[in-house]
């Protein structure tokens, strides 16, 4: 049976007088006695948008919109309530799967804590678009990398080398009317164990939440890491450089382990627990590893090393803005109170260090280092 024909077939029966609803009995009926070339995990979804409904009724728009593979509202607020059944097993009991599928599912047991978004996920998802943000980034910083590399034939705490603080990429106090640099200093490391760190950290976090939340959400959430990272060097560590993606990367980790924390009883991950002890010994390895660079050594006649400040400031950005696009799957954000609330704080964010950028360092007479 075609979907037109089944469309055809569900008005007519189920909804012959047009009311525009569809009764609970009539409904299970027709699944039981006609053979409806359904998915059986669609059938599921569907019993569970039914028994959410306290009047025992469905809206046949909403009906039809989730059989041409869309969740309706009344889905999704389902979900929010918590008021649904599943009555087939789990997820992870599938069998015969394609690698690529495998890996889907392995992806949605890490992200998502609910099993109605699991299997929802699981069986709507299609390598279109693919998740190409955090590749493209990822590759980018690698090249910039490579090509600093070979030409001061230096891979480890590059930013001893003057030339390589001379980059137009690089964030310097002396330079900040040039404002692409509160973004392309995320293309720039310090030496291999940092840009090793993000890397993997990108591609082994920031890919799955990718696949899952969109491109549009999670280079929203890295972005605003990364910006946020340079202005609050530039408030707090006024005297610092900046480099590195650690403002993204950690927007993206705490995020993430914010929303397995608030979801603790629902993510199925294996070893979480261990996990998130590993993730945060090493996120904290990284923050010690920043602070003892920018004070330990000795400084270069350039200035001060680059700040750790950018780390801090990703991970509350993460904590905040990241954990409530995390637990709104498939849900508008531009209809939640608590967006806005977030938006217009990291908006009242950026003007304040604006004008901080423009005023502050002349009122206080902050001795800048030479620009290189």
């Amino acid at each position: 049976m075609d979907r037109s024909s089944l469309f055809q077939l569900i008005q007519e029966q189920l909804d012959p007088d047009q009311t525009g609803f569809v009764a609970v009995e009539n409904f299970t009926s027709l699944v039981q006695h006609h053979e409806l070339q359904l998915d059986p995990n669609k059938l599921d979804m569907l019993f569970a948008l039914v028994h959410a409904n306290e009047r025992g009724q469905i809206c046949y728009q909403e009906l039809i919109e989730l059989l041409s593979n869309k969740r309706s509202s009344s889905f999704r607020k389902a979900i929010a309530n918590g008021r649904r059944t599943l009555q087939r097993e789990i997820l992870l009991d599938e069998t015969g799967l394609g690698v690529y599928k495998r890996f889907v599912r392995y992806v949605a047991y890490e992200i998502l804590p609910c099993e109605t978004d699991r299997r929802w996920y699981f069986h709507q998802n299609r390598l279109c678009p693919p998740p190409v943000f955090m590749a493209i980034i990822t590759i980018i910083q690698i090249v910039v990398f490579l090509c600093y590399g070979v030409m001061l034939n230096k891979w480890v705490l590059q930013t001893y080398q003057p030339d390589f603080m001379k980059s137009p990429l690089v964030y310097h106090p002396g330079h900040r009317a040039q404002v692409w640099r509160f973004f392309s200093y995320m293309f720039m490391h310090v030496g291999l164990e940092q840009l090793g760190f993000n890397a993997l950290l990108q591609l082994m976090i920031g890919v799955p939440l990718e696949m899952v939340h969109g491109i549009l959400r999670i280079s929203l959430l890295y972005m605003a890491g990364v910006v946020a990272g340079s202005l609050t060097v530039s408030i707090t560590d006024m005297r610092a450089p900046v480099v590195g993606g650690s403002g993204g990367v950690y927007a993206l980790c705490s995020a993430h382990l914010a929303n397995v924390v608030m979801n603790w009883a629902g993510m199925k991950c294996p070893y979480k627990l261990l996990r998130m002890i590993l993730a945060l010994v090493c996120m904290s390895s990284e923050v010690g590893r920043a602070v003892w660079l920018r004070f330990s050594p000795p400084l270069p006649s350039s200035g001060p090393q680059p700040s750790f400040m950018a780390h801090l400031s990703g991970a509350v950005v993460g904590i905040s803005m990241g954990l409530l696009i995390l637990r709104s799957y498939e849900e508008s954000l531009q209809t939640q109170c608590s967006w806005w609330v977030l938006v217009f704080s990291f908006i009242t964010f950026l003007l304040f260090a604006i004008f901080w950028n423009i005023f502050a360092y002349e009122l206080l007479g902050v001795q800048i280092p030479p620009p290189p």
